[in-house]
């Protein structure tokens, strides 16, 4: 068992730089996620990881957050399973069918479902996927620019569930209920 323990930076405790993105966060969002304060421990991974995690995208909002799902279910990060359950539902998905894309999979929408399994086959795989897995992604629509976005999208989620995993800092919203069988498809139809 580990004796090492993280605490939460306060914005007390931090460089004015990563006080100011602090303080950016909290207005737009209400509060400091524990997750913010955590890349705070450095004086340059917040204003790094926010940069790239706001960049821009071809995929929408929900796309992204079928991607966040499916890999945070992945790797195990409750902190991003309950973050994202809870941008999942502000953006129009139901608790069944975050259930579902964190199963890997989206039957209720047919683009959404060959994204859910492509990024699951990538994140198990380490990105040395079948052609037919990309086939499928091209056929429900998906561009080549959407691969390479869906791609930095597994990327950056995968930083923010690793950093958690290793400080486990406490989580700071409402926690994603189990998955059943905990077990996640990554194949195609």
């Amino acid at each position: 068992m580990r004796n090492i323990k993280f605490e939460v930076p306060t914005k007390s405790t931090v460089s004015e730089e990563n006080k100011a993105i602090l303080e950016k966060i909290e207005g737009s969002v209400g509060f400091i996620p524990n997750i913010y304060a955590t890349y705070a421990y450095s004086k340059n991974a917040l204003g790094r990881y926010t940069a790239f995690a706001n960049g821009k995208s071809s995929l929408t909002n929900k796309e992204k957050e079928v991607v966040n799902l499916v890999v945070s279910q992945l790797n195990g990060c409750t902190y991003c399973l309950a973050a994202h359950t809870a941008i999942g539902k502000m953006n129009g998905f139901s608790e069944e069918e975050i259930l579902e894309i964190r199963g890997g999979k989206a039957e209720f929408n047919a683009k959404f479902d060959a994204l859910a399994r492509l990024t699951g086959s990538i994140v198990k795989q380490a990105g040395k996927i079948e052609d037919s897995d990309i086939e499928a992604y091209f056929e429900a629509g998906y561009s080549k620019e959407n691969l390479v976005d869906t791609i930095l999208a597994i990327g950056e989620k995968s930083i923010t569930n690793i950093l958690h995993n290793v400080t486990k800092i406490p989580v700071d919203f409402p926690e994603a209920p189990s998955l059943v069988g905990d077990e996640i498809s990554i194949s195609n139809p």
